[in-house]
């Protein structure tokens, strides 16, 4: 019997908890389309972020929020893909980080407190939008440090527009061995039903319920689950409830913003850093060979006590890593 990939195990995992949803909201019509008003009533808007300086870029398919701070040479930043993710991952960071640069955080579009245009959400829409957004708003070439799904974006921009990027840092990226397949037929039809009005909506809400977010930070997110207090979850819970957000939900949950990279690696020139935590699972740090294998040159840093996102668990340990590999940068 042939074994199942990475890639397979983590489609099946998915797929499995989404079509348990799809069962409760399709078992009933009125009790889901009920409990669908009442969490659309009790949600509450996101607030404004507390930190950096908040600026809005009118792109073409909506405003994009993004937050910037400090001074220097421009560091971008783009958050990871999840129920309520948007660029709250990356402030313990962005924070240090502006004490030597000028940090760009934006909420990608679709996500967090961007706007989310009716479109069909798929990578090249997130790679022209980051296109634009580095000649428009940065306006300079950036180091681009992205985390998970956006990481192969970041990789195709530096690939087809490497006038925009210096230098890459990849936090536990996806694109090779997950998240590199294109949508199946299978794909397709989960993803055809969670656009549904009652059925997909009740399928989104359980799967980012105040527990779904809860377990998906403290046990696939973070390593230590004492770090996600109950006001992260409220807002991720908030962000997942947000108006409209159940478009990129469901393209990402269904693999539609999958981006297969490993074809590119080769025609990457700019210096690349990769940055696991070592308690993470998927991808785990052994995913780092894959990548290294396309990426000769490229570097590892992997830093204890943390997860998925060791930007937000080891923010100082992260900085530092961040530090070094830009001072290692030909200079302009």
């Amino acid at each position: 019997m042939t074994a199942w990939t990475s890639e397979e195990q983590q489609r099946r995992r998915r797929r499995k908890r989404i079509l348990q949803g799809l069962v409760i909201g399709s078992a009933a019509i009125g009790v889901p389309a009920l409990v669908n008003a009442a969490i659309a009533r009790k949600a509450r808007r996101l607030e404004p972020a507390s930190w950096g300086r908040r600026h809005r870029y009118a792109w073409e398919l909506g405003d994009i929020l993004f937050q910037r701070l400090g001074e220097g040479d421009p560091v971008t930043l783009l958050h990871s893909f999840g129920p309520g993710h948007d660029s709250i991952e990356w402030r313990p960071a962005a924070e240090n980080l502006a004490e030597r640069f000028q940090v760009f955080a934006p909420d990608l579009p679709g996500w967090g407190r961007s706007d989310r245009p009716a479109v069909d959400y798929d990578s090249e829409l997130f790679i022209e939008f980051l296109i634009d957004f580095l000649v428009d708003v940065v306006r300079r070439r950036s180091v681009v440090v992205a985390a998970g799904l956006p990481a192969a974006y970041a990789v195709q921009v530096a690939v087809d527009r490497p006038e925009l990027v210096r230098g890459l840092v990849l936090v536990a990226p996806l694109g090779i061995d997950l998240a590199g397949d294109e949508p199946d037929l299978g794909d397709a039809i989960i993803h055809r039903l969670l656009r549904l009005p009652l059925v997909g909506t009740s399928a989104l809400n359980l799967y980012s319920s105040r527990k779904g977010i809860a377990h998906h930070l403290r046990e696939e997110l973070y390593a230590d689950p004492a770090q996600v207090s109950d006001a992260l979850v409220d807002h991720y819970w908030r962000g997942a409830h947000e108006p409209g957000s159940r478009a990129a939900l469901a393209a990402s949950l269904s693999g539609y913003l999958n981006h297969p990279i490993a074809a590119a690696l080769p025609r990457l020139r700019q210096p690349t850093l990769l940055v696991w935590g070592r308690e993470a699972v998927h991808p785990p740090v052994a995913s780092a060979d894959l990548w290294l294998r396309g990426l000769p040159d490229g570097e590892l840093e992997v830093l204890a006590g943390a997860g998925l996102l060791p930007h937000a668990e080891a923010p100082e340990a992260f900085t530092a890593a961040v530090g070094r590999f830009v001072d290692a940068l030909p200079a302009e």
